[in-house]
């Protein structure tokens, strides 16, 4: 029998990017807050220069609930599912915002309106067959408040390419129009970074630094990048990357209004007769708690969202919550048609350090910014290329047809060659499909017997082909910049589990197509409140971190000006 504890305004379920965004608009406002969270905090002490504890091991985390719910992928529905690869997602306080890259993309105003702006480009047929595309119930210019004011809440290093519709070449020459500079300078420039830009204008595209969720200068009582080069799966000991758990939460808590339960394993979501959700039911230290609230906001990562949804039935939502018209799980989407395109240098790039998203990137071969007529596809991939390698990493090095992949010759090869390669990584607008979706697999369980997720995905020809075209043009690049081999390599990794999940809850207008309304509220259960990437209902070219933020704060806001509405 479950504790019946003492009520509050909300309750959390996790505490990352997301939910450890919006609690601080909520928390500031005068809501009382209760998050329950997977994990812990995670002390400075445990961020190490350690490429076997972070990238190998995956240390870099409180708990292992997510390890125990690992979601099972097929390629279709006749295919038995087999076992995902190891997750990258974490279960701490501050969640996957720890050991993020901190690319710090807007989306582009084009991923708002896929649908409508093709049609009227190219026409109904040049959507993609199978495909579920749909506008996002608002624009780019509803959410670029938003955009804005997390870049400067959290800190995002950067240069502005399109300022109140003034172009600027230092920038991104593409991306939507902006009110404001970035709140600093990109991180800083390297022999690297000025080789890349240099080959890419050489190639006739427009190089920019990437934005980044990191402090280029001291800000806000956190030091600057120190560039010691373990962004990637790995926390940071300066403060300098802008994880939750070092922004937004620590000034949630000043309010006095924020409680973390920390290592809580939420089991069910709970509702009355009415179809209201009165609260959530969890575990920790093996006893069974219930948590009453006027508004439960579902903040996990997009697998545990929809797993979540799915397994807490009730006589009002025996599918589940939230699903009476099925769409709990559809529209799924995943950033699995990327491709790595690997040049081999006659010289030392000198990457052994420096943050990930220390970058250059060429978006010209991205989203509607090139004429699309003739080629088969829509959309396209953003190209970039990153500091920080490391020693397994550089010794797991491409051969380039030149030597056995094991042996004397092997080892000689890497020790002449470590340094002197790179890649650049094409990642592609990604749209849902019928053939994609998520449920609850029938028969691989958790530890406490409930189901895990399970990932369908189909094939699809717009992706690769998109994936193809953009794949070409950093072969230009690499060849412009000196590179005496080039190879491109398309991602085998098919449905398995996707860093960058979306989809599962889509958000719209209609309540017969998608989970949530445009503001992330469930349009079913009018106080449930639904947060992260689950709800995005196309996929960019680039990171979706910073949108998931900016559409938590505004969730946040727009439950602020409609409590009394939501929580009544």
């Amino acid at each position: 029998m479950a504790t019946n504890l003492n009520p509050t305004d909300v309750v959390m379920i996790g505490l990352g990017a997301a939910n450890g965004t919006a609690v601080l608009p909520l928390t500031k406002a005068g809501i009382k807050v209760i998050a329950l969270e997977a994990g812990s905090w995670m002390p400075l002490s445990d961020f190490r220069a350690d490429e076997i504890h972070n990238n190998v091991r995956r240390r870099i985390t409180t708990g292992r609930k997510v390890w125990n719910e690992i979601p099972t992928f097929r390629t279709g529905p006749n295919e038995t599912a087999r076992q995902g690869a190891a997750p990258t997602m974490m279960n701490a306080v501050g969640g996957t915002s720890i050991h993020w890259y901190a690319n710090a993309w807007r989306f582009h105003p084009w991923d708002f309106k896929v649908r409508s702006e093709t049609v009227k480009r190219y026409g109904a047929s040049a959507i993609p067959k199978g495909s579920t595309v749909q506008d996002w119930p608002l624009s780019y210019d509803e959410i670029e408040p938003y955009y804005d004011l997390i870049e400067y809440e959290i800190g995002v290093a950067g240069k502005a390419g399109n300022l109140l519709g003034k172009i600027d070449s230092g920038g991104n020459v593409f991306e939507g129009p902006r009110k404001r500079e970035y709140p600093m300078p990109p991180l800083r420039e390297t022999e690297f970074t000025d080789m890349m830009k240099a080959s890419a204008k050489k190639a006739g595209f427009h190089p920019h630094r990437s934005p980044s969720a990191i402090n280029s200068q001291q800000r806000d009582g956190r030091g600057a990048c120190v560039y010691h080069g373990f962004c990637d799966t790995g926390g940071c000991p300066v403060k300098a990357k802008a994880s939750t758990a070092v922004t937004t939460i620590p000034k949630a808590q000043q309010t006095n209004n924020l409680t973390i339960v920390e290592r809580a394993h939420v089991t069910r979501i709970q509702t009355d007769s009415n179809g209201k959700v009165t609260g959530v039911t969890y575990l920790r230290e093996g006893q069974e708690f219930f948590q009453p609230a006027k508004v439960v906001l579902l903040g996990a990562y997009t697998y545990e969202n929809v797993r979540l949804l799915l397994l807490s039935k009730s006589k009002a939502y025996p599918n589940g919550l939230s699903n009476n018209h099925g769409q709990v799980g559809k529209h799924y989407i995943g950033h699995w048609a990327g491709r790595e395109v690997y040049g081999l240098f006659p010289f030392d790039l000198n990457l052994w350090y420096g943050a990930n998203s220390q970058a250059v990137v060429v978006n010209d071969w991205a989203d509607d910014n090139f004429d699309h007529s003739g080629l088969g596809f829509i959309g396209g991939a953003s190209l970039t290329v990153s500091h920080e390698l490391h020693p397994i990493q550089g010794a797991s090095m491409p051969v380039f047809g030149k030597t056995p992949e094991w042996g004397s010759k092997w080892k000689t090869f890497v020790r002449q060659n470590a340094g002197r390669w790179t890649g650049a990584y094409a990642q592609c607008n990604s749209l849902p499909y019928e053939s994609t979706w998520l449920d609850l697999d029938p028969t691989v369980k958790d530890p406490l017997g409930d189901p895990v997720t399970r990932i369908t995905a189909g094939p699809k020809e717009n992706e690769p082909r998109a994936s193809n075209h953009a794949g070409k043009k950093a072969e230009e690049w690499f060849k412009a910049a000196g590179a005496v081999e080039v190879i491109n390599v398309p991602n085998r990794g098919g449905p398995q589990i996707s860093t960058h999940a979306v989809g599962g809850t889509r958000m719209g207008d209609d309540p017969a197509a998608n989970v949530a309304n445009q503001w992330g509220f469930s349009h079913e259960v009018p106080n449930l409140g639904i947060l992260g990437g689950s709800l995005l209902p196309t996929h960019g070219a680039r990171n979706p971190t910073l949108t998931i933020q900016a559409l938590a704060w505004r969730t946040a806001d727009h439950l602020i000006k409609n409590w009394k509405t939501i929580a009544g």
